[in-house]
């Protein structure tokens, strides 16, 4: 595999990526936020229609940043504060985000939408400064997971939560943090999704790529540097379509349109009995009086 073919890599696996970092320390929180689909989807939508007005990618990518964000901080409202259910809460986000990010696509661009087109992010033979972001995020996620006393704070809220609050800790305000960090990952997932990858966008753009992150976390052992390495092997398998097409290769685009999830499926199939995930995770902590 040469540069090209490696650069072609990362950025087919960067949204994955992104977003299985963030939702990576949501996960040592405690919290899994099945909304992750959700959450990359507002990104894209708001990280084009940002990019579109204005012009400038930039923008685009700070309007997925908060869009990601503040959707995280609803969901973290019902499922850490409230205690609901982290499934249903999530699921119900997915569908919110479906239904609202294609009603106001409609009404922007027409009933039936129409192919727009937004101004790529800018790159350097091939290396953009998401790349960048997400070459450096993984070893400093890891670094504040495992060198930090917030860190630590953080993973003890995920595995003994009583035992962070008697240690001081507000194990709400812990993973309340922690999904913002979520939703940041999340939403600047979705934004080079639509200003990266496609320079467009479609209500449908994320195709999954949300619940393939929270996969790759499993996979990946909730450890940074193994969900980076997981997601570059989904994104290797969505390249797959692209150079069979070199080759000449006749491969039905049905099968190569679900390669990625096949593997995503194939690998937590044959490695998903032996994980550990945190002992709190998806419980809701509720403070005794």
């Amino acid at each position: 595999m040469g540069p090209l073919d490696l650069l072609i890599l990362v950025r087919y696996s960067a949204p994955v990526a992104l977003a299985g970092l963030g939702e990576t320390v949501s996960q040592r929180s405690g919290v899994i936020n099945i909304g992750l689909e959700g959450v990359m989807l507002v990104g894209a939508y708001a990280g084009m229609t940002a990019g579109y007005t204005t012009g400038s990618p930039w923008l685009g990518l700070l309007a997925g940043c908060a869009a990601g964000v503040l959707l995280a901080a609803v969901l973290a409202w019902f499922t850490v504060y409230l205690a609901s259910d982290q499934v249903v809460v999530g699921t119900a986000s997915n569908l919110l985000a479906l239904g609202l990010c294609g009603t106001l696509y409609r009404q922007q661009f027409g009933q039936t939408g129409k192919l727009i087109s937004v101004n790529r992010i800018p790159d350097w033979n091939g290396i953009d400064a998401v790349i960048v972001a997400l070459i450096l995020a993984v070893p400093l996620v890891w670094w504040l997971l495992k060198r930090t006393g917030w860190g630590l704070a953080l993973r003890a809220a995920g595995e003994y939560p009583k035992a962070a609050e008697a240690a001081g800790f507000s194990v709400h305000r812990l993973r309340f943090g922690a999904m913002l960090v979520n939703g940041l990952f999340g939403g600047l997932a979705g934004a080079y999704l639509s200003l990266g990858v496609a320079a467009s966008f479609s209500e449908r753009m994320v195709g999954g790529r949300g619940f393939v992150a929270i996969a790759m976390v499993t996979f990946g052992r909730w450890r940074p540097q193994y969900v980076f390495l997981a997601a570059l092997l989904i994104g290797f398998a969505d390249s797959l379509q692209f150079r069979f097409q070199t080759f000449g290769w006749k491969v039905p685009f049905q099968l190569m349109i679900a390669m990625p999830y096949l593997v995503a499926l194939a690998v937590l199939v044959l490695v998903g009995k032996g994980t550990v995930a945190p002992q709190a995770l998806g419980i809701a902590y509720r403070r005794e009086k």
